[in-house]
């Protein structure tokens, strides 16, 4: 088990760490030929021009200001200048929203660590518990700090019992007060927020079949006959992934002649050629612009193909459309109601924004949709069980001395005093930092798996899986095999009735792990990401090797944005460790501390420089991170009220039961009060936004500003006499219904 030195031995090389990263970023960031890397998102925003335009060739490369190297944390102030409405406006509201997660944050853990330490320290020291329990169980100094150090029966665990009042009271207190904020600063957003086209559109899944009439006409009809007043025009949804990557296939053609022109005018006494070969690699040597021009012939006529089959083939169309309406209001009124009296038809929901449509899943039908999450769920709920092998080799590293008592053999390897010291206290960290790697973009592959229609969506999925897995594995499981490896030699010769006190005496030693885990994670992993290294290296194999093209350095400088199916989850186990460890081990919250403060820097600085979020939300995720928040809560209590069970406090414990009912009761009410504000759209709000346009713009033409919006992106590249083919549909007028009846 980790001692005070095993964790001052982990912090000190973390910080080195840390302090070499941030050292790292502040001479990269200067130097020209990276200026693309540490600021992207003021050259996607037309904010920033390269440096390496002008300028020596060695200055196109090197920063040779000497002033500027001694400036080197001039990016601190500079990140936090900015204020939260122009925060807004450079780089919209989700941004905003999950910065303020991290101010949540240290709202409530700053005055929760003042009180704890203050309180809590010297109640658990003084009374000394562990020491008579060293013959029985693997302790260590910093274990003197928790709650274990209590003895049974004692009065002291009042203390724990009303702190834990106290901080369920502050955290609801700071929830309520974030949940309104946001809630409002939605509606402002929403009401302040440009006209645009998911604001008029619907999108209309399981449309039913009829025989004689085409999946366009049984939309037009039905919309025309149901909202009579307010639908406008919608857009049939086609079946193009085939297409779409073939056009993918074209594009990278097309890079490719781009770059053998280019290196052909650059040389123009020596044509480019390549061989025809696997890879480019073997076969029969051709010139490389001609060839390119055949490969490119060919694959249009193949795609003109697709197109006219998926034009022509009813079947090419799939019962999914986007409906426009005239207004806000008939758009709000649509999408919130039931539309058939058959509620598994007609199914209306508000379409995402034209980028935050995830297109290839809209060709999964509807009811393999429900399939496909149980199928999803069944392997998450496999994967979660197989990860609990890596977490338990972990933990056994966490734990030498338990796995001494069993296996005397290696404690010759295990007591040196430099090898145990990396082994608990940094190692176990960063093993499980690097598990962890991989499940990410596992998990998103499920997401997509399952069906959902939106990025952003499949972004939340994505997010509450590796919330689950982070809490039952790196949570509960490091809990659970940590203590069955830290206290195996108790367990082998302890009778039955003594297994309970030995796991209620050691969850609260797995502190330390959890220590180590957030110095590697929080401390020396935010370094990593202001350092951009991974991105940096990357960025320059691209433009060395693959960029040919301006458009190919523009693809590989796009940072995308904030991956939040990553970055939320684990920022919500670190209100986890926070909220229960705040009674049980409140050493921990200094740790918690510096990360807040370190990762709200560091995330402002990439939001304002660096990442370009893909699609706006409007906050969507702030109800499932309040959610998990309260979870964290309900997860301390019960925890506390199992811990104090085992410590015979039987006058105390019963004080808790009532505190897990009061915080699901809190939930309730803030679900009730706010999240319709994330899920619906106001009438009165839709109404007051149509009628101040109509008053400012009455000539606004609403068909024309739709018209192409929901139009497949790979459609809209094709000639214009294709296009007439497959555009939105026009609604009919009085006249042409009546010449068809």
């Amino acid at each position: 088990m980790a001692t005070l030195a095993d964790i001052g031995v982990s912090a000190l090389i973390n910080i080195i760490t840390a302090v070499v990263f941030l050292l790292a970023f502040a001479i990269l960031r200067i130097q020209p030929i990276n200026d693309r890397v540490y600021f992207p998102k003021w050259y996607i925003n037309g904010g920033r021009n390269s440096p390496r335009a002008s300028g020596s060739s060695v200055r196109k490369y090197v920063n040779l200001n000497i002033w500027t190297y001694f400036t080197f944390l001039k990016w601190m102030p500079a990140a936090l200048k900015m204020s939260e409405d122009e925060i807004i406006s450079h780089a919209g509201f989700d941004s905003a929203v999950f910065l303020r997660i991290y101010t949540l944050g240290l709202k409530i853990f700053f005055p929760i660590a003042i009180v704890a330490l203050l309180v809590l320290i010297p109640v658990n020291v003084s009374s000394g518990t562990l020491s008579f329990l060293r013959k029985e169980l693997v302790v260590s100094n910093i274990d003197k700090l928790s709650i274990s150090n209590v003895r049974p029966h004692s009065i002291r665990f009042f203390a724990h019992i009303g702190l834990e009042y106290l901080f369920t009271l502050w955290i609801c207190f700071m929830l309520y007060k974030e949940y309104d904020n946001i809630a409002r600063m939605r509606l402002n957003f929403l009401a302040s927020q440009r006209r645009c086209a998911d604001q008029f559109t619907v999108l209309v899944r399981n449309v039913p079949h009829s025989s004689g009439r085409s999946n366009s006409d049984t939309v037009d009809q039905y919309f025309h006959k149901n909202h009579p007043q307010h639908y406008l025009s919608h857009q049939a949804v086609y079946n193009a992934n085939k297409l779409a990557k073939l056009a993918k296939k074209r594009a990278r053609l097309q890079n490719w002649l781009d770059y053998n022109i280019l290196k052909f005018e650059r040389h123009p006494d020596k044509r480019p050629t390549r061989k025809t070969g696997w890879f480019g690699l073997c076969g029969k040597r051709v010139d490389s612009i001609e060839y390119y021009k055949r490969q490119m012939k060919d694959l249009d006529a193949r795609m003109a193909l697709e197109r006219q089959k998926i034009v022509k083939d009813p079947k090419a169309i799939l019962p999914v459309s986007f409906v426009s309406f005239k207004s806000r209001w008939g758009a709000a009124v649509c999408a919130q109601t039931q539309q058939s009296k058959n509620p598994t038809l007609w199914l209306t929901n508000w379409a995402p924004e034209p980028l935050d449509v995830y297109w290839q899943n809209l060709a999964i039908p509807f009811v393999s949709v429900s399939i496909r999450k149980l199928l999803i769920s069944l392997s998450v709920f496999a994967l979660v069980f197989f990860y609990m092998i890596p977490i338990a080799f972990v933990q056994s590293l966490a734990n030498l001395e338990g796995l001494e008592r069993v296996a005397p053999f290696l404690r010759p390897v295990i007591e040196l005093k430099l090898v145990k010291s990396f082994l608990q206290g940094f190692l176990p960290g960063l093993t499980l930092k690097i598990f962890l790697f991989i499940l990410p973009k596992v998990l998103m592959i499920m997401s997509k798996i399952e069906g959902h229609v939106a990025v952003s969506m499949l972004e939340r999925r994505a997010a509450a899986k590796y919330y689950y897995f982070m809490l039952v594995n790196v949570f509960l499981g490091s809990i659970v095999t940590g203590t069955a490896f830290e206290q195996l030699d108790a367990f082998i010769h302890q009778s039955p009735t003594q297994i309970p006190r030995t796991i209620g005496v050691s969850i609260p030693m797995k502190a330390t792990f959890f220590i180590t885990y957030i110095m590697v994670d929080g401390w020396a992993g935010m370094a990593s990401e202001i350092l951009r290294l991974k991105p940096l290296v990357i960025f320059h194999l691209k433009n060395l090797f693959l960029v040919k093209t301006d458009r190919d350095r523009e693809k590989a400088m796009n940072p995308k944005g904030v991956h939040f199916p990553e970055t939320l989850p684990s920022l919500q186990l670190y209100f986890l460790l926070g909220i229960v460890y705040a009674v049980v081990t409140p050493i921990l919250l200094p740790f918690i501390l510096v990360f807040f403060a370190f990762a709200y820097l560091v995330y402002r600085h990439q939001i304002i420089n660096v990442y370009n979020q893909q699609y706006e939300s409007v906050g969507a995720f702030w109800p499932h991170v309040h959610g998990r928040i309260i979870a964290s809560l309900l997860i301390s209590q019960l925890l506390l009220l199992g811990l104090l069970s085992t410590k015979k406090a039987a006058n105390s414990t019963p004080l808790l039961v009532a505190l897990p009912i009061l915080t699901l009761f809190f939930h309730k009410y803030c679900k009730n009060r706010f999240e319709p504000a994330f899920r619906k759209y106001p009438l009165e709000e839709a109404m007051a936004k149509d009628t101040l346009e109509r008053s400012t713009e009455p000539d606004l033409d609403v068909k024309a500003f739709l018209s192409d919006a929901y139009l497949h992106p790979i459609f809209k590249s094709v000639e214009e006499e294709e296009l007439t083919e497959i555009k939105v549909e026009k609604q009919k007028s009085p006249i042409q219904e009546a010449t068809h009846s």
